[in-house]
């Protein structure tokens, strides 16, 4: 398993690089890796394995987290209590997106950043993602509220840009009156 240490800190420059799009089919180092996010990001969303292997909670993880700069991501999510489902988006592209923005009304956190940032991440309510799965088979989600919040903050990190770039430094909290908290 993953441990906390082996997710890159925000100032390693894996997380500002350029990613290169991933080649099929994969490797077994590449679907190992992928299993091992996974299993790293469910173990840390339930409180007894997340106190035993001291985990911080997340739901997603990108490549270049990793140290790898290649062009793919994985969330676990909780749909309802105990029960996850987890995505695993290769080569993705955001090809649609609601008007409407929405922002975590705790802040949003990342597993490379190991301090609170105050201030509002504005983000799309509902998006639509297409890539490849773990097999190279096409895939299109489609993904609302908190869900949609995870997948375009795991796409910014394959873009090289972290979630507090989205914070106004001189008024963190801008434009929230037109925004919805969720």
């Amino acid at each position: 398993m993953i441990k906390t240490s082996d997710i890159l800190d925000e100032k390693d420059k894996h997380l500002r690089a350029k990613n290169k799009e991933v080649t099929f089919p994969l490797s077994s180092e590449r679907k190992k890796l992928i299993e091992d996010m996974l299993e790293h990001l469910y173990y840390s969303q339930i409180d007894a394995y997340a106190k035993k292997y001291d985990l911080r909670p997340g739901m997603g993880l990108a490549a270049p987290q990793m140290g790898v700069n290649e062009k793919f991501f994985v969330i676990c999510h909780e749909e309802t209590e105990g029960n996850f489902k987890n995505y695993v988006l290769i080569n993705p592209k955001m090809i649609s997106n609601s008007e409407e923005l929405i922002y975590a009304g705790e802040g949003e956190g990342c597993l490379s950043v190991n301090r609170d940032v105050p201030g509002i991440v504005p983000r799309y309510a509902r998006v639509t993602f297409t890539g490849f799965d773990i097999d190279g088979n096409p895939i299109k989600i489609r993904a609302r509220e908190e869900l949609a919040i995870a997948f375009q903050h795991e796409m910014d990190h394959l873009n090289g840009i972290m979630f507090y770039d989205h914070i106004d430094p001189n008024d963190p909290y801008k434009n929230k009156d037109y925004m919805r908290e969720i």
